[in-house]
């Protein structure tokens, strides 16, 4: 009978309103998510009109093209809608890619001394330090990039001939695509370490000392079970890297260059130290022109390209993670 007392329990009627409760918060988290991607999405929509699918492609200089969508804005009369994201989202590639992919490689080894090889004094030391690392704001790592790497990179790395050879087209000064995945992946691994670390901690421990028993060496012990039970914590340890990295914006507006050139592979191993700007940062750099209807809308159509590009690794992550699912979610 509904309000009837269990000393053990309570009323039933507490879950049931308990129940209600957190239903009505789960709807409401949903319907606001939902209401953003509308908003995002209903701004964002006048740009790809205009633009259509060569707002993604290359052409001119796309500064050049924020610049003069700005200044259309002000007349009120003749807009001008014409961009073309292409060096933005290829520098966004570049960066992104470069600092998970190093970030990956990083923070896994790492996760695997903490858990299987550190002492327990050192791992207790660790963790917090790596936790810590993981909370930082990103500004301090853009100043301390700004201070010590920029200036390392544009007195040490960049060679005079190699200034003089694109002087023409670009200025090597240290703020480079180099500069950016270095900062960005000492950014991400501490994040990617603690999930990995809790994952690697979930195996089933009958696992790794039945492989042991068996004579296997540690090392093997631990890669090849180990960290194949934990796939699924890396897989979302990076997912999560690849969010935060792609949204990046304060930092790599301080030391990627914050110029909307896209590094060329094709010039050679020069072109690491070539400046540019993911699309993040330059919703910070253009965020005082939202006041012009033309630049609104295309600040809003790289804030929903970002946002897609987010619900699609969270799609990937989820998929990777139910196909791991017989390794034995860690």
């Amino acid at each position: 009978m509904e309000g009837e007392f269990h000393p053990e329990y309570g009323p039933k009627w507490s879950d049931q309103r308990v129940e209600r409760l957190l239903g009505a918060l789960v709807v409401f988290v949903v319907g606001l998510l939902l209401a953003m991607i509308a908003v995002v999405v209903a701004r964002a929509w006048p740009s790809f009109a205009h633009n259509g699918l060569a707002w993604f492609g290359a052409g001119g200089d796309v500064d050049d093209q924020l610049n003069a969508i700005s200044l259309s804005g002000q007349n009120g009369l003749d807009y001008v809608w014409t961009f073309h994201a292409w060096p933005l989202i290829w520098s966004t590639i570049l960066i992104t890619g470069g600092a998970v992919v190093c970030g990956l490689v990083s923070a896994l080894f790492v996760s695997v001394f903490i858990v299987e090889f550190a002492p327990t004094w050192m791992s207790n030391v660790l963790q917090p330090v790596v936790r810590f690392l993981a909370s930082v704001p990103s500004v301090i790592y853009g100043l301390l990039g700004v201070l010590v790497l920029v200036p390392f990179i544009g007195n040490h790395l960049v060679t005079e001939p190699e200034k003089a050879s694109v002087a023409g087209v670009i200025s090597l000064t240290g703020y480079s695509l180099l500069a950016a995945v270095i900062v960005l992946t000492i950014m991400i691994a501490p994040l990617m370490v603690s999930i990995f670390s809790d994952g690697l901690r979930a195996v089933k421990p009958g696992w790794v000392e039945g492989s042991l028993a068996l004579g296997v060496n540690r090392w093997r012990t631990t890669w090849k079970i180990a960290v194949r039970a934990a796939r699924p914590a890396i897989v979302a340890g990076t997912v999560l890297a690849v969010a935060r990295a792609i949204g990046e914006s304060v930092m790599l507006a301080m030391i990627s260059g914050s110029v909307g050139f896209p590094p060329n592979p094709a010039d050679g191993l020069i072109f690491i130290y070539e400046p540019s700007r993911p699309l993040a940062p330059t919703i910070v750099k253009n965020v005082d022109q939202l006041s012009s209807k033309p630049a609104n809308a295309t600040l809003f159509a790289i804030a929903a390209v970002l946002l897609f590009s987010a619900a699609l690794c969270s799609l990937a992550g989820w998929i990777a993670r139910r196909a791991m699912r017989k390794y034995g979610a860690a």
